[in-house]
């Protein structure tokens, strides 16, 4: 009876070294898989940036980017292909570069890069972070439902009646108002139409001035001053929008009560802006990107567009020109500069 105790003893002794070599080697293999797993090369995804846009909206489009986890240097890589501005026939070259880079993904700045990309490559996916009339110019077939490759966040732009309604509540007096608009730009024409509906209802004349570029802004407010204008309101345009410092100060040097069409404009010195911010468009266009990286197909995400409408108001400017803001106009500003 004792020889059978103490071969039972011995046959548990070995059951149990079985048992712990078994699971001594299934744990140094387990981390064995682990250490090679975490060495293998992340796939770093690439990124096509293509048009023009100022440095405070592509810093919105990397915050975006990080904010879902995108770093670049880490897990993406970012292809800049900017324009010079005015220079759109630099787009179908740069599209094309992106194309042979095999980027995953092409964010466009507005509805011509959008244009060129879309020439470029029916298969890369293009995010648009701005556009006046994707619909129109043929880059998507609907806001819901926008087919092909293209997706992202389109400019909103019927909103000029509303931006005149203020100014001349700001300024009852204004009764000719200067446009200030680029004859070339694709979403000026439309604008312009919606402006002249309201000013019909205001009672107010419009004075279109044109101006190309940078060079021409001096001559457009001279002329804006020799036809007696007494307020300037601005089409939205990211043209425009990069040479916003130049134009509040010419609008202030001319004393013109003005309203612009985005906050960074009132930001910049202007006396006031009613729109959407085009650095939320941006950071907006981010999270286009990261789910098409993560395998959503273009076709699939509707077309977004602002809903959100922010009135900035410049006491600063408004002093500048000796103006006083109206309290019920001040009462409704979203943010008010001091």
């Amino acid at each position: 009876m004792t020889e059978s105790v103490i071969g039972g003893e011995k046959n548990s002794e070995e059951g149990m070294r079985k048992k712990i070599l078994f699971w001594l080697v299934a744990t140094i293999l387990l981390t064995t898989a682990l250490l090679v797993e975490a060495q293998q090369p992340t796939k770093i995804a690439r990124i096509g940036f293509l048009g023009y846009a100022p440095a405070h909206n592509i810093d919105a489009l990397r915050q975006g980017l990080r904010e879902l986890g995108w770093v670049e240097g880490q897990n993406i890589t970012i292809d800049y292909k900017q324009i010079e501005v005015g220079r759109n026939d630099q787009l179908p070259g740069f599209a094309a570069d992106l194309v042979r880079l095999k980027v995953d993904v092409i964010v466009t700045t507005s509805t011509e890069p959008g244009l060129a990309a879309q020439k470029a490559t029916k298969t890369i996916p293009i995010v648009m972070a701005g556009g006046s009339d994707p619909v129109g110019s043929g880059l998507i077939a609907s806001l819901a439902r926008p087919g092909g490759n293209i997706t992202g966040v389109r400019s909103l732009l019927e909103i000029g009646g509303k931006r005149l309604e203020l100014l001349k509540e700001t300024f009852p007096k204004a009764s000719r108002v200067a446009v200030l608009w680029r004859p070339e730009g694709r979403g000026n024409a439309p604008q312009l139409e919606e402006f002249e509906t309201a000013a019909h209802s205001l009672r107010v004349q419009l004075l279109p001035v044109g101006a190309k570029g940078p060079n021409d802004y001096a001559n457009a407010f001279s002329t804006m001053r020799r036809e007696r204008a007494n307020a300037l309101i601005t089409v939205q345009s990211p043209a425009l929008n990069i040479y916003r410092t130049k134009i509040v100060e010419l609008a202030a040097s001319h004393r013109l009560p003005a309203i612009y069409s985005q906050s960074e404009f009132a930001e910049a010195g202007g006396l006031m802006a009613y729109g959407s911010s085009s650095t939320e468009q941006y950071r907006r266009a981010a999270v286009y990107v990261d789910k098409i990286l993560k395998g959503a197909k273009a076709a699939d995400l509707p077309v977004e567009q602002p809903m959100k409408f922010e009135l900035v108001i410049n006491l600063k400017a408004a002093k500048k020109i000796g103006l006083t803001i109206p309290p019920n106009v001040l009462a409704r500003a979203d943010k008010v500069i001091k």
